[in-house]
């Protein structure tokens, strides 16, 4: 077996355990570690099959994590869920939730084609994309429903970053002091971003841009589509710039997503994944400085979040 680097290595009692649930006469060839993840260690491994071919699957761990049992669970559910639909995600063969087999808890799934991009380029392309495929994840209908969503950002928790609109910020902070309001329940990623969605972009034809796949289903909730539709747009706004973030919710729209009918109810939720995202700007934009994007220091996301929470209270407030 041959390892790309050292970070890519696969533990004995891990690479044991994956090695029971291949196919008769197939073997691990070669592992790459696979970069961009904040919680999880990802490993693409090439297995060599009986005809002399390869396939690849992807080996999901968590590492000293808490809730990595739930989230596993979680994810498996999810990957079982959509097999067969028009959602493009990875397929279930193998987890360990509780690492009784392996050394941390783990994941294995099959591997899908294409890559995230987040660059400027082929955004306007990109961008209905994106908004199309979160309204195919929503119109999804469980026999069983995942646990409702969480929001862990609270008003006393908030990082106003330094330098911002003061009174936008203490305006903000305001809204989500106030009860979350009602909502028709939607299976949700909780996770839907650039980062989690894989393209194929065809070199000479940037046009012919498709989605290939949608990865990361650890935190799938029951809730409001405009919960999944602010992640994405904050998102949206940070890489790309506040106008982004506020063109999503309507790409989502023109896709034949319904989100919040009243303009209080909408910004409650856009203002809250906003405001959560000020408690880690340091590790969300991490990935994003080593996926290439080395311009989006600390400083430059915290002021495109303070511009992008001021342009909401300035569109909705």
């Amino acid at each position: 077996m041959i390892n790309h680097d050292e970070a890519a290595a696969v533990r004995p009692l891990t690479l044991a355990w994956v090695s029971r649930h291949l196919e008769a006469g197939e073997r691990i060839v070669r592992t790459e570690a696979l970069h961009g993840g904040i919680t999880a260690e990802m490993r693409r491994l090439a297995i060599g099959t009986r005809d002399g071919g390869t396939r690849d699957l992807v080996l999901r761990t968590f590492v000293n994590v808490e809730h990595a049992e739930d989230w596993l669970n979680r994810e498996a559910g999810a990957l079982t869920l959509l097999t067969g639909t028009d959602v493009p995600a990875p397929g279930l063969v193998a987890v360990d939730p509780t690492a009784a087999h392996c050394e941390y808890p783990s994941l294995l799934m099959t591997h899908l084609a294409g890559r995230a991009v987040l660059d400027d380029e082929g955004l306007e392309r990109r961008v209905p994309l994106l908004a199309r495929q979160l309204v195919a994840i929503h119109a999804l209908r469980p026999a069983e429903r995942p646990r409702e969503y969480v929001a862990l950002t609270t008003a006393d928790t908030v990082v106003v970053p330094k330098g911002a609109d003061g009174a936008a910020w203490a305006a903000a902070i305001d809204v989500i002091r106030k009860p979350a309001p009602p909502y028709a329940g939607r299976f949700l990623h909780r996770d839907f971003h650039p980062g989690n969605v894989l393209f194929d972009v065809p070199p000479r034809r940037p046009a012919g841009a498709r989605i290939t796949g949608v990865v990361d289903w650890a935190t799938t909730s029951w809730g409001p589509a405009d919960l999944d539709v602010a992640h994405c747009s904050t998102n949206l706004a940070l890489l790309h710039g506040p106008a982004w973030g506020l063109r999503f919710a309507e790409a989502y729209e023109e896709a034949g997503g319904v989100l919040a009918a009243a303009a209080s109810e909408r910004l409650y939720w856009r203002v809250r994944d906003g405001l959560a995202f000020s408690e880690e700007v340091h590790s969300a934009s991490q990935p994003w400085r080593e996926a290439g994007r080395t311009e989006l220091t600390t400083r430059t996301v915290e002021q495109r979040l303070d511009a992008y929470v001021t342009a909401l209270m300035d569109a909705l407030g």
